[in-house]
């Protein structure tokens, strides 16, 4: 497997993404961004990109707050002044998706018309945001991603849309999965959601263990989840 990590930007900010792809194919391939927790661009979301090279599609860790950047495990405050500016100003979200969408269609190794985004928590938003921004991907996953929509009107949403939800999630109460749907479903959407019963905020995630947070991994709940993202990309890129 290559891996290797690319300098890329929005405006001034300079933003830094892993890339990793299968060595032994030959030829553009599609290709998968990765936007990450809270935490920032860590091991984590570089995992998930190995796991995309390792399905033969070319996995792109982006970057949402600059290069060398990031968060910490159990730090709610620093995460949270990391990530606000962000969510609380989805034009700047939607500017900073689409700054790695236009970095991972410029590399070789990328098959320009199949690219899709998946993303954990915060990352759930902001690939969710790049769908709602109209964004030129076939297809969007958000796992155990927040689904609250921003103060920008939507565009019209071409993306296929997955989401993989924990019922027991305290962030994401059943009033914003229903007030989710019935937007996906006014906007003409092609939508899923999976709802995982006795499953809590980042069930994927093996290092999450804080119920009082709400934040839980379930092993279950992650192995059909991992399913679930393998099908969809099959059936996105086909």
């Amino acid at each position: 497997m290559h891996t290797e990590k690319v300098d890329y930007s929005d405006g001034d900010t300079v933003l830094e993404a892993y890339v990793a792809w299968d060595d032994s194919m030959s030829g553009p391939r599609p290709a998968v961004m990765i936007a990450h927790d809270w935490t920032g661009r860590r091991d984590f979301a570089t995992s998930k990109a190995d796991e995309m090279a390792k399905l033969g599609y070319v996995g792109f860790a982006l970057d949402m707050y600059g290069k060398g950047v990031y968060g910490s495990d159990g730090d709610v405050e620093g995460n949270s002044t990391l990530m606000n500016p962000l969510a609380g100003d989805r034009a700047a979200l939607r500017a900073r998706m689409n700054a790695a969408l236009d970095t991972v269609r410029g590399l070789d190794v990328t098959d320009n018309s199949r690219v899709g985004a998946m993303g954990y928590c915060f990352g759930g938003m902001c690939v969710l945001e790049l769908a709602r921004a109209g964004g030129d991907v076939g297809g969007v996953i958000s796992i155990h991603g927040i689904f609250s929509p921003g103060d920008v009107p939507n565009e019209t949403v071409t993306a296929r849309i997955l989401c993989l939800h924990g019922q027991d999630d305290p962030m994401v109460p059943p009033e914003q999965v229903l007030d989710f749907e019935n937007e996906m479903t006014a906007a003409g959407a092609d939508w899923q959601m999976h709802a995982y019963g006795g499953t809590m905020h980042a069930f994927t995630n093996p290092s999450a263990n804080d119920p009082a947070f709400g934040a839980v991994y379930n092993p279950v709940a992650d192995r059909r989840s991992t399913q679930a993202i393998e099908n969809f990309w099959a059936e996105v890129f086909e």
